[in-house]
């Protein structure tokens, strides 16, 4: 049977999804619950394998780690990000490489309106308050009227936009390559940051997006204005937004995603009461993670079968 991997399952989500079932009837499954570490330590355990289903976006899968493993035609990838995969080389070496847009859409755009609402209304904060015998009044920031700026109008930014049109915010969008027919007005992005109350990021992390908003773009956004991130951490200039947050010009920040992950004990942003945080979980909901893993695992039977899907490599 053809040899498929699993290099890294960990924390196991594959490993106790009926999808693992599907593929060990189809395929002989090399499964590791751990972390590979090391290039070569994830260079063995994709050894011989055919098809390899990749979980967690620390796995990097360099073009060093690709050209050790000749029989190698197909990596497909549980969730959208592929920037820890050298496409380039992949493209070269005659490696499929699939993911699974859409699927966790919902549960992403439904965490990016918590989060901007947590920092709008200070969730956190005031529920840390009353715990502790206090009654703070006042200091939250009513939405509805406000505009909401969405970068990127891929699946879950146009889902977060109508999300924040449903709760009374004008929406503004800017993105790479402009959709006027999904209805969302376009303006050029120093005007989105300029006006917009909210701002929210929906962008993949490439060489064309690190740093996108850099210092510059950041001292363009409106004063007061809040920043929330679903998308990638190095998306944002992680020391100009803490100098931002922490000089007032920003209200506050709602993050699910950082520079270094897990974030690290005693980050300056754990010490900010403006900030609502969350460790890059906006798509771990039952339902998102089971679809997200099905599609993984289908996508590598369809590619058995002549008919690879969702490719982006």
């Amino acid at each position: 049977m053809r040899v498929v991997a699993v290099p890294d399952d960990s924390p196991a989500v594959l490993g106790l999804s009926p999808s693992l079932a599907r593929l060990r009837a189809e395929a002989s499954v090399r499964y590791h619950d751990t972390l590979p570490g090391t290039a070569d330590v994830l260079a063995e355990r994709l050894r011989d394998a055919v098809a390899v289903v990749n979980i967690r976006s620390s796995t990097n899968l360099t073009r060093e780690v690709l050209s050790h493993c000749p029989a190698l035609k197909l990596v497909s990838i549980w969730g959208t990000g592929t920037d820890h995969v050298d496409l380039e080389a992949a493209r070269e070496l005659g490696i499929r490489v699939t993911n699974t847009p859409a699927v966790a859409a919902p549960s992403i755009a439904e965490h990016a309106l918590a989060l901007m609402l947590a920092v709008a209304r200070r969730v956190p904060l005031l529920d840390r308050r009353v715990r502790a015998g206090e009654w703070p009044r006042g200091g939250m920031v009513q939405l509805q009227g406000k505009t909401l700026g969405v970068i990127g109008l891929g699946e879950i930014g146009r889902r977060f936009a109508r999300l924040g049109e449903a709760i009374g915010m004008h929406v503004v969008t800017w993105t790479m390559h402009p959709k006027p027919e999904l209805g969302f007005a376009h303006v050029a992005l120093e005007e989105l940051l300029a006006q917009s109350d909210v701002v929210s990021l929906h962008l993949r992390l490439s060489e064309q997006t690190r740093g996108f908003l850099d210092e510059a773009r950041l001292r363009t956004m409106k004063p007061g204005a809040i920043l929330v991130n679903t998308a990638r951490g190095p998306l944002v200039d992680e020391p100009a937004l803490l100098k931002a947050l922490g000089e007032g010009r920003l209200a506050g920040a709602g993050l699910d995603v950082f520079d270094v992950e897990p974030l690290p004990v005693g980050h300056p942003l754990t010490a900010m009461e403006n900030v609502v945080l969350s460790p890059h979980s906006a798509g771990i909901t039952p339902e998102a993670l089971e679809a997200g893993l099905a599609m993984a695992v289908d996508n590598v039977l369809a590619f058995f079968e002549g008919k690879a899907r969702h490719v982006v490599a």
